[in-house]
């Protein structure tokens, strides 16, 4: 840890990508928060994989793979959604085709790039290590607009996200809500591919959060516990990976992973057995 420490203060690059995990905690507590709430897990998951066609093309086209990926993820959101809504028989088979079809057509269009050696893992499993000033500040406007939004909307996503025939009798435009939630999970979701790349993607967009509903009751306080394990959990992969010279991705997603286990199995009996002690006091 030391040596990490050390390192960070001389490696402008670390210090990058220790601030990339940062923002990116900021996402995940928002968003990740309404996705296991929702429990759209496997819906948000076919919008990660699916963006792997859209940097593909745009790579394909000698446009900016990032700008791709998010259009492939809005565009998979909304399809996604209005299918979610108006044909739940035929949801799950409209995401796995979306999951399926996005990452071949990606892997079809990198493949014939002319003249562009493109590093596929880098995508699929992240390399925040690469993360520069740009990206840095696109980052932290996607975060601004986040919270914007989550913070207009709060009780129009509470009101959905728990009850959505109260909220259609409330006159919500609950169609536009969810629509619009699922556009913020794509914006999430190309935020955190240069983080931990598409195929972790889901991970640490739902962990923390889900360690955070272990222990909380309200969805403020789940949002807020869910960024501030966000935060903790990639800066301890950064440091953890360092050292060793671990892929910081996947050590960030074994870590929180271990820390969701290690939750579910001893913190949370824990925490119901002090509650049933303090209330028979």
């Amino acid at each position: 840890m030391s040596a990490f420490l050390d390192a960070l203060w001389q490696h402008a690059f670390l210090q990058h990508a220790l601030v990339a995990g940062l923002l990116a905690s900021v996402a995940c507590g928002l968003v990740g928060t309404y996705v296991v709430v929702r429990r759209i897990g496997f819906l948000a998951g076919g919008i990660a994989h699916s963006v792997l066609g859209g940097m593909g093309a745009a790579l394909f086209f000698g446009g900016d793979p990032m700008f791709g990926a998010l259009v492939a993820a809005l565009v998979s959101a909304l399809l996604i959604g209005w299918v979610s809504l108006h044909g739940r028989e035929r949801e799950d088979t409209l995401i796995g085709a979306v999951w399926a079809v996005g990452m071949a057509a990606g892997v079809l269009f990198i493949s014939r790039t002319p003249g562009y050696n493109v590093d596929l893992m880098s995508y699929l499993f992240g390399d925040i290590l690469m993360v520069g000033n740009v990206e840095l500040w696109l980052m932290l406007g996607a975060d601004l607009l986040l919270l914007a939004l989550v913070g207009l909307l709060y009780r129009q996503f509470l009101a959905v996200s728990f009850d959505e025939e109260f909220a259609r009798l409330r006159g919500l435009p609950v169609t536009l809500l969810h629509l619009l939630l699922l556009s913020l999970v794509a914006v999430t979701v190309v935020l955190l591919i240069r983080v931990v790349g598409l195929i972790l993607v889901i991970a640490l967009l739902t962990l923390p959060a889900a360690i955070a509903g272990q222990y909380v009751q309200t969805l403020g306080r789940m949002m807020a516990l869910a960024v501030l394990l966000g935060t903790l959990l990639t800066a301890s992969g950064l440091a953890l990976s360092y050292g060793p010279d671990l892929p910081t991705g996947a050590t960030i997603i074994l870590l929180s992973g271990a820390v969701y286990l290690l939750s579910t199995l001893l913190g949370v009996p824990l925490a119901r057995a002090l509650g049933k002690r303090r209330a028979g006091a």
